[in-house]
């Protein structure tokens, strides 16, 4: 081990097991999930911290929103943390570039860790109080009809929620698509003209050392060169940001999924659309009473993801949920 982790918190593990276990770790971006510890990164380096995974109580997701903070309204440039709580309540906050990358994460603490909880504690309120308004709907009485479509679609939820990583990455790469498909061809351009300028800076800050042209200059010009090359990092074509590439990580994600949902009889949607968000939104149409089977609540949600634009108000809650499944849909055109 190049680097040995910094310890976090009160416990600590002894360095040959430190190594192992972070050699063999699970990444997820700049963090890892071991046998033994949660390693985090610092705001440079990652994998920089370890906490014991007895130390850890929570392990959760938060989302900062762009200036304005969250409204309801259509959709923002965010950036994804992950925190961790540990050792009776403090925190450790990581910066993530990806979102999925917290997601995945997540998941694998819940299936390998089922101890940690992976909701802050007000969001655990959030989610108690919406359990309580669904129980208020099961009250509400439904055909038999009905009630079948709805144990046809918990049992479908289940079945998912086995291997979550298929469909967090069926979302994702849904997501990757869509933002793509939206983007402005001459940001490319502008990407690609920022670019040349940061390499230029580089060069002559290089020129600049050797000929020892001043100090202020060195770190303006490295200043700048970085600043240029990380602000167009991704909006050029690279070998993962292209089109090509994009549509194949879909495809794969879709091929993914109907392999595996088709080891059920019948699964209540087409696999482009197995996620189990899309599941929960149908069984609330059917308890509602708003459907009386399967079908008819699928053709009723995306009626209503069709009808959430920018001009409508929702609350956080639904606008998650709204933005893990919505870039499905409208990749495939609501096929």
């Amino acid at each position: 081990m190049i680097f040995k982790p910094k310890q976090l918190g009160k416990e600590a593990i002894s360095a040959e097991a430190l190594a192992e276990d972070k050699k063999s770790c699970r990444r997820f971006g700049p963090c890892g999930v071991g046998k033994k510890a949660i390693y985090l990164n610092s705001f440079y380096i990652e994998r920089h911290y370890y906490l014991p995974l007895d130390s850890v109580t929570r392990v959760f997701k938060r989302v900062a929103m762009s200036k304005g903070g969250f409204s309801g309204k259509g959709a923002f440039a965010t950036m994804p943390y992950l925190v961790v709580e540990y050792d009776g309540g403090k925190q450790k906050q990581c910066n993530f570039k990806y979102e999925e990358q917290v997601d995945q994460l997540l998941a694998y603490v819940k299936s390998m860790y089922p101890r940690i909880r992976i909701h802050s504690a007000e969001a655990e309120k959030r989610l108690a109080e919406k359990e309580r308004a669904r129980a208020q709907k099961r009250a509400v009485r439904i055909s038999d009809e009905a009630k079948q479509a709805v144990r046809e679609l918990e049992s479908a939820s289940s079945y998912l929620e086995k291997r979550p990583s298929l469909h967090l990455e069926l979302s994702a790469a849904a997501k990757k698509k869509r933002t793509y498909d939206r983007s402005n061809p001459a940001y490319k351009w502008v990407a690609f003209f920022i670019t040349l300028l940061g390499i230029a800076a580089l060069v002559y800050g290089i020129y600049a050392v050797v000929t020892h042209a001043g100090m202020a200059l060195y770190f303006l010009l490295f200043g700048l060169a970085v600043l240029f090359l990380f602000s167009s990092a991704n909006v050029l074509p690279t070998a993962k940001n292209n089109r090509r590439a994009i549509e194949k990580r879909l495809r794969e994600a879709v091929e993914a999924m109907e392999q595996y949902v088709s080891r059920m009889s019948e699964f209540p949607v087409p696999a482009r659309y197995a996620h189990p968000v899309v599941l929960k939104r149908m069984e609330d149409i059917l308890l509602e009473g708003r459907a009386q089977t399967v079908d008819q609540a699928f053709e009723l949600l995306k009626s209503d993801l069709k009808a959430l634009n920018s001009s409508v108000t929702v609350e956080q809650e639904e606008y998650d949920e709204i933005m893990a499944i919505k870039p499905m849909f409208l990749v495939m055109d609501y096929q």
